[in-house]
């Protein structure tokens, strides 16, 4: 039986980032939570009916999933184990710093959250605030602290990149203060103002590096977290080794994956598919049957997604699995950028370099032109 990946979506959040375009509703009640679980539940039977499979892979994401409380939390495992079997699985949950307790993670942990994802985005807190986050780096110290006295040793952090007022020192001192708390995995990803998010109605006034500037930031954070052993396996996500997140590269190696829950999207028999953005439809169960966005795991699609990692594209691998792909284009298009010091090429496998990784959209494009 296949083996896919399950994402859960929780589309609540005490209050919306200003940068923030993911689906969720700022503020709600325990009783809504309550029923969007329920309703939860069900979607995960009906779609284990439909899609058997096994998963090894279950991640919560959001919105922020802490909000539904341990309870809740235990109740959609519990569904999932009962409709893809969750075998040997990286059960990881997102959370924002100051919504975690020690009672609340020890209950978690009981419940198979064996990986926390934690949404930092600046150990400064001044850029914490211009940010409109609601935890400064103390508590964020302190959430950490909580997760492993609870057992949860597989701590991710986010930091965001090219923040308003970010320099190449705060940025350092942010990466800094991540080692400091002995996590193995850093994602650090670039802002991107989305249109109808409050930044972007601001996007003038806010004081965000150049693209020079943000590309220093990059390269600089990059080589400090190399140098304490934490290995680029994704174009934003740092890792020791062993640690590369098991669901995220799902998702890269163009593998299966179901989302459940509004906005959530799936990866499924070759189709990509998706929940509208509507709580209220789906909790009034009209939204079970995926809507239908395109064909998937295209040869086009897979080079992209593949580039992405530092592992890159094996040429073998890609004839192996799209027998009538055009091979004598990648190679020449990679001879050229090799020559251009933005890929490495041994002949069968391609891989962005550091320079690389900093127009890593217009190489891609090269190799699918």
């Amino acid at each position: 039986m296949r083996n896919i990946g399950i994402y859960v979506h929780t589309p609540f959040c005490k209050q919306k980032c200003p940068y923030c375009d993911f689906y969720s509703l700022a503020g709600s009640d325990n009783s809504l939570r309550d029923s969007y679980t329920d309703t939860l539940t069900k979607a995960i039977a009906l779609l284990g009916e439909r899609y058997p499979s096994q998963a090894d892979t279950l991640y919560f994401g959001g919105g922020t999933p802490t909000l539904l409380k341990s309870e809740n939390i235990s109740k959609i495992i519990d569904s999932c184990r009962s409709a893809f079997t969750l075998s040997d699985a990286e059960i990881t949950l997102e959370a924002n710093p100051e919504t975690v307790t020690e009672e609340e993670l020890s209950a978690l942990k009981v419940a198979g959250i064996n990986r926390l994802s934690m949404g930092l985005q600046s150990g400064v807190d001044s850029e914490l605030s211009a940010l409109g986050r609601r935890h400064s780096s103390l508590d964020a110290k302190r959430a950490v602290e909580l997760a492993k006295a609870a057992g949860i040793d597989n701590v991710s952090l986010d930091l965001m990149l090219g923040i308003p007022g970010q320099t190449v020192e705060s940025a350092l001192k942010s990466a800094e203060f991540c080692l400091s708390l002995g996590i193995p995995h850093i994602s650090a990803y670039m802002l991107k103002i989305e249109n109808g998010t409050p930044f972007y109605n601001i996007a003038d006034s806010l004081d965000i590096p150049d693209d020079d500037l943000t590309a220093d930031i990059y390269e600089n954070v990059s080589e400090l977290l190399r140098a304490h052993g934490f290995l680029r396996y994704e174009i934003s996500n740092f890792a020791l080794p062993g640690f590369q997140s098991r669901h995220n590269l799902k998702y890269w190696n163009c593998e299966e994956y179901l989302g459940i829950g509004p906005s959530a999207h799936s990866f499924i028999d070759g189709k990509r598919m998706f929940f509208p953005r509507s709580l209220d439809g789906f909790l009034a169960e009209k939204c079970f049957n995926m809507q239908y966005d395109c064909e998937g795991g295209s040869v086009e699609e897979f080079i992209m997604l593949r580039l992405r990692l530092s592992e890159g594209l094996s040429l073998s691998s890609l004839s192996q699995r799209y027998p009538k792909a055009d091979i004598s284009h990648i190679k020449t298009t990679a001879q050229k950028l090799s020559g251009f010091g933005l890929v490495f090429f041994d002949g069968n496998k391609i891989s962005l370099t550091d320079r690389g990784v900093l127009v890593s959209n217009s190489v891609i494009a090269e190799f699918l032109s």
